[in-house]
């Protein structure tokens, strides 16, 4: 990951790896608890969507770099909500999708996250949820989520923790959801979920 100075304030880069913008770099701010997905988990996320991307609608609640967001439409996503509470990195993101020419597929909101998924109201087909570690926000915007009804039977639920998912989400919670994949790289614990079909 390249370093550079900008106006006297850090920006770091993160890469998209695959779709028509692969290779295309993404500046973000430096901020506590912008924390990108490492390219190995990356690579291993978008193996787990390979066959659900095209034409889907993504949410990332926690957007940060963006790079999930973006990698979604690089690879044939039809649309992409992306949520962020910084101020700058939400610029930062707006900048970028028009960069990359996605300003009318990609929706950039500045936000609490918990407070602009009460203002949706259609499902999507993927949400990534991979908030800062130390906000633990985990529980708080899959409760959210689903008061919201958000997610239909087939949606895809990406999660990423520093912890296992137990420890980040209650027991009624995880109930409600079988897990797809998993993997641990790092510190970081990532895992696939779906809603459990209900009669």
């Amino acid at each position: 990951m390249k370093t550079k100075k900008n106006n006297d304030k850090k920006t770091n880069q993160v890469r998209i790896i695959g779709g028509v913008h692969k290779r295309r770099l993404l500046s973000f701010i430096d901020a506590d608890g912008l924390r990108p997905t490492p390219d190995r988990l990356r690579e291993t996320l978008f193996n787990w969507l390979m066959g659900a991307l095209t034409d889907a609608r993504v949410l990332d609640v926690c957007a940060g770099s963006g790079v999930l967001g973006f990698e979604c439409i690089s690879r044939g996503a039809g649309s992409a909500v992306l949520i962020e509470k910084n101020p700058i990195q939400a610029k930062q993101l707006t900048a970028n999708a028009k960069l990359l020419h996605i300003d009318t597929t990609t929706r950039i909101i500045h936000g609490d996250a918990v407070a602009v998924i009460e203002t949706l109201d259609t499902p999507f087909d993927i949400i990534f949820i991979d908030p800062p570690y130390a906000a633990m926000l985990w529980q708080p915007l899959m409760d959210a989520l689903q008061a919201r009804q958000l997610m239909h039977s087939d949606t895809l639920i990406y999660i990423e923790a520093d912890k296992p998912i137990d420890a980040v989400l209650n027991e009624q919670t995880l109930q409600q959801f079988d897990t797809v994949k998993y993997t641990k790289v790092g510190q970081a614990h990532a895992y696939l979920l779906t809603p459990i079909a209900t009669l």
